[in-house]
């Protein structure tokens, strides 16, 4: 599967609990939703996705990619320490300047 090289580099992170990493993937000025909530650039992020980690060790497998005309859709098979692990989830991407500039996570 060919992969843009953040969207590479976020998976990565993910799956060594890089959370600094993860963060520096997206924009200083990034949106991600996730879990009813939204969270406000770099900082926010790395907080949110810290906590994440703690909570449910949660490993990304790509599934498919698509790129449409105003974003990215990333499939992931996501694996950790919640109950129905695995899950197929959907990660709704727009990237721009070869960074993240929203990310918004469905099942």
């Amino acid at each position: 599967m060919d992969l843009p090289n953040v969207v590479a580099d976020l998976i990565e992170a993910q799956n060594n609990f890089d959370s600094v990493a993860y963060a520096t993937c997206f924009s200083e000025a990034a949106l991600v939703f996730d879990e009813g909530k939204t969270h406000h650039g770099r900082k926010e992020i790395e907080h949110w996705i810290t906590n994440a980690n703690e909570r449910y060790k949660a490993t990304m497998k790509p599934v498919s990619f698509e790129e449409k005309e105003t974003e990215s859709l990333l499939k992931v098979e996501v694996s950790g320490s919640f109950d129905g692990s695995p899950i197929v989830v959907s990660y709704h991407l727009k990237i721009a300047d070869k960074l993240i500039q929203s990310l918004k996570i469905t099942g």
